[in-house]
């Protein structure tokens, strides 16, 4: 079974309060990573990186659980020792554990698994957060950067010679 199906099915076991609850701490988790350094991490690793898909590298760094998401948080180019960033080097293929697009989902799957409504989630999220809860929140995502070889190199030294060095 893979750890977003175990995910929901956990949290489908626990009141609508605690799922809600999850996904506010998952949110922040989430938007702590919305960093150009992580971007640039999510860019080596992934051979480039949309926007849609560095959605997806975060869900997975928090997949990764609690220390790979504390280094990752710390030290973007510490992903040069995560078991899915060196078999991505040595497949050419990127690990769907570090681009892991169903975690995003966990709550409103498991919200669908209880009530039978893929809406429900939706509805009981607005509720729970408040109308204006999503309101124009500016994001400071660090120092902009070109995601050229030179610059990768020397802000993700380690990443760069795992991508850069045999891979480009």
């Amino acid at each position: 079974m893979l750890f977003d199906e175990v995910l929901v099915g956990q949290l489908a076991g626990r009141p609508r309060q605690e799922i809600l609850e999850y996904a506010e701490r998952f949110d922040a988790l989430h938007d702590a990573l919305y960093r150009w350094d992580v971007w640039a991490a999510a860019y080596l690793i992934g051979d480039g990186c949309s926007d849609d898909s560095f959605i997806d590298f975060r869900a997975g760094v928090i997949a990764s659980g609690r220390d790979w998401y504390r280094r990752v948080d710390t030290a973007p180019d510490s992903l040069a020792a995560h078991p899915g960033a060196i078999r991505t080097a040595g497949l050419g293929d990127p690990s769907e554990e570090l681009f892991y697009e169903d975690v995003n989902y966990a709550a409103s799957s498991a919200f669908e698994r209880i009530t039978g409504d893929a809406d429900a989630f939706y509805e009981a999220w607005r509720d729970f957060r408040g109308t204006d809860a999503q309101g124009g929140n500016e994001v400071n995502m660090g120092e902009d950067f070109d995601f050229d070889d030179g610059e990768m190199r020397r802000r993700l030294p380690r990443l760069a010679a795992l991508f850069l060095g045999t891979h480009r």
